[in-house]
């Protein structure tokens, strides 16, 4: 079996997809996108495209190391989306040829089903409380949502006080025992973060996520030492090396690689294991579309640190799509009591509607994450 075509398209709201077809008629499907530079990765995969025609699609491990090891340069956010993406479709494949989930490949499964949490508000959030509750009903035992809007490195405490107030209002709404993380979202300097982190203690949140961005991963013990709340991070490193570095800066409870960022389900499952070792959480990131939460849950089933998946059904950014519009086999991916069943089946256990992807694709998204600036006229974290 050889690999005879690889297809991209960009399909709204922000996503792009990864088509390998094979000359046996066998086609596995991946997501390869960086959220506003989609484009981009886009064309990375088409100058990948290369390396693969020709080649047996089996080879994933070669191909990986290829993709990789063979350009001079190597690693970044647009690399290794483009690889994550051609991963994805590979294993995709190679399920299919052997009539299996993928995660009957790489050991088999050690669970049944996987918790999952929920969005609420958008990028400045209101009346949380309300939307937590609703999730609360409809079945979620946990959420997450975004903490701040802006903040300079020194900031006022009425800010503070905002978070502290949204927080309050879910925990009354929703009990004690509700899960609850909270998203600093990098847009917090480690001089605030140290503060705000510290006043969150008594909602008793189920963790908190990128209180400062990798690049200041240093700052993460700091952070760690000022309060006594999980702390959860990794969406925006994109390899193995780079968890290495902050595995062993240490401050960290939970990582949260992307795989469609950190290089497929090949390069998450080796990342997991090495924070197995460090007895550190998985919790795989995903504000994307239904291939990469696919594979998410797929490389989840066969993880013993794994404890708890994000998705993006409602989320705000998914506007004129959303994640299950994209395929056939919606009841594959429904939530009960805040479980979702492992898929059954073959390869990453979605059946992509082809015809409204390429339908999409005649008008290519152009999703770009917004501006912010301070009072003052400075750029703010987003």
């Amino acid at each position: 079996m050889k690999i005879k075509e690889v297809n991209t398209y960009l399909v709204r709201p922000r996503w792009c997809f990864v088509e390998i077809v094979t000359d046996e008629g066998l086609c596995g499907w991946g997501e390869a996108v960086i959220e506003g530079k989609a484009s981009t990765v886009k064309a990375c995969v088409e100058e990948m495209t290369e390396y693969l025609i020709d080649v047996d699609p089996m080879r994933i491990e070669d191909i990986w190391n290829t993709l990789y090891r063979a350009g001079f340069y190597r690693g970044g956010p647009v690399i290794m989306s483009a690889i994550s993406g051609i991963d994805q479709a590979l294993w995709d494949i190679k399920g299919k040829y052997y009539n299996a989930p993928v995660y009957e490949l790489m050991g088999g499964r050690c669970r049944d089903k996987m918790k999952v949490y929920s969005w609420i508000g958008g990028d400045r959030p209101s009346d949380v409380a309300a939307a937590a509750l609703e999730r609360k009903n409809a079945g979620f035992s946990a959420i997450k949502m975004n903490a701040t809007e802006e903040l300079q490195y020194i900031d006022s405490y009425d800010k503070i006080d905002a978070v502290l107030e949204r927080v309050a209002s879910i925990r009354e709404a929703t009990g004690k025992y509700f899960g609850i993380a909270i998203d600093f979202h990098g847009r917090v300097h480690k001089p605030m973060a140290k503060i705000l982190a510290k006043k969150l203690e008594e909602f008793d949140p189920m963790f908190i996520e990128e209180p400062v961005l990798c690049e200041n991963m240093e700052d993460f013990h700091d952070i760690a030492t000022s309060c006594n709340i999980p702390i959860a991070t990794g969406e925006r490193l994109f390899s193995r090396w780079d968890f290495k570095r902050l595995l062993h800066a240490g401050g960290i409870d939970i990582i949260q690689p992307d795989l469609s960022h950190a290089g497929g389900i090949t390069e998450v499952k080796k990342i997991a294991s090495m924070a197995e070792a460090y007895d550190v959480a998985l919790a795989p990131h995903c504000p994307l579309g239904p291939i990469a939460l696919a594979a998410c849950i797929q490389v989840d089933a066969t993880c013993h640190n794994a404890v708890i998946q994000e998705q993006s059904i409602g989320i705000h950014y998914n506007v004129g799509k959303s994640v299950l519009d994209y395929i056939t086999n919606k009841d594959d991916f429904v939530f009960t009591d805040g479980y979702v069943k492992l898929p059954k089946k073959t390869g990453l256990g979605v059946d992509i509607n082809k015809e409204l992807v390429m339908e999409e694709n005649k008008t290519p998204h152009h999703w770009k994450n917004p501006v912010w600036r301070h009072k003052d006229g400075s750029i703010a974290e987003w």
